[in-house]
């Protein structure tokens, strides 16, 4: 149900003609590289004046230094490429590489070959693979959400994500290959969430984030992108979507009606889409959101894994 949120004047003002569900591709029929929309250079983005009053008014206190340090990791140089590599076939590259990024912080971790239309306009990507990361949040925090335990757990797991992925791009240089990593809250050359569906990580949910066997959707994700020999996974079909249909939670929690109750078409996928033109601004106000995470039943203690098992044997029994 939404609240009675009147946005800043402020925030208003500094709108742009074009919406953000315009850029995003609402409605259009045919798969295209997405625009940036949030999250880049300002002078890259339509909404760059709104972003720019974000972090002039945030984040949070407890926030900051969390942040700064983030930055600092991912300015931080990789090591010198190797001069030779192991002669390891793509399977042991893959499990070597898996292993790697369990020891370097990562709960989660896939791999996907890089499609075209993930990769942002202005942006280039030559790489063949990308390995996604996934780090788990407390969900006793998140569920403080939108207050500031919560923006400091979130936080925090952006820290690991760029942490993990610049160690595993530092071990796969050591090992004779070139890599490129990325952890949020930025956004980097390319869309993260349709690799890492690619990578098995799980099925998308009704609020825009990843509905994963072991942790649910109280996930945030980094990767790193490489040319080493590499294996795809598979996605993982848990069978959520009929279960998002009939849940209302999250839609009914927005506090400003920003989750579509149905599926839309967007750049010629039909999927779940959150409002950006009405989740911005309430994100603003308030250094941020997650109340659709902290409601999302997926997300209590020892639920996931149960209710992906159901889910799967009733699809297959279908």
């Amino acid at each position: 149900m939404a609240e009675d949120f009147k946005p800043n004047p402020e925030q208003l003002a500094l709108l742009p003609k074009i919406s953000g569900r315009e850029i995003s591709g609402l409605g259009e029929t045919d798969i295209r590289p997405p625009t940036p929309l949030y999250w880049h250079d300002p002078e890259r983005i339509a909404h760059g004046d709104l972003q720019a009053w974000f972090y002039k008014f945030g984040p949070a206190p407890e926030v900051r230094p969390i942040r700064e340090e983030t930055m600092k990791v991912m300015a931080t140089p990789l090591p010198e490429i190797a001069p030779e590599r192991p002669d390891w076939s793509p399977e042991q590259w893959s499990e070597n590489i898996k292993q790697a990024a369990l020891e370097r912080e990562a709960d989660l971790v896939g791999i996907a070959r890089v499609k075209p239309e993930w990769v942002f306009e202005g942006f280039d990507v030559t790489e063949k693979w990308v390995i996604v990361l996934g780090l788990a949040m407390d969900y006793d925090e998140i569920c403080d959400a939108p207050g500031p335990r919560t923006q400091v757990e979130v936080q925090t797991q952006y820290g690991r994500g760029a942490r993990s992925s610049h160690k595993l791009a530092s071990w796969v240089q050591e090992h004779g290959f070139a890599a490129k990593f990325h952890g949020g809250p930025r956004a980097g050359p390319m869309l993260i969430m349709p690799p890492a569906l690619e990578a098995g990580f799980g099925e998308l949910g009704k609020h825009g984030s990843l509905l994963n066997r072991q942790f649910g959707s109280s996930l945030r994700l980094a990767y790193i992108l490489t040319d080493a020999p590499l294996v795809a996974d598979q996605p993982d079909e848990i069978g959520a979507d009929g279960f998002c249909t009939s849940c209302q939670i999250c839609t009914k929690g927005c506090p400003v009606d920003a989750i579509s109750p149905e599926k839309e078409m967007v750049r010629g996928i039909e999927k779940w889409f959150v409002n950006f033109d009405k989740c911005i601004l309430y994100f603003n106000e308030n250094n941020g959101c997650a109340i659709c995470l902290a409601k999302c039943p997926w997300n209590k203690k020892g639920t996931a894994p149960k209710l992906a098992e159901k889910l799967t044997r009733r699809q297959n029994r279908e």
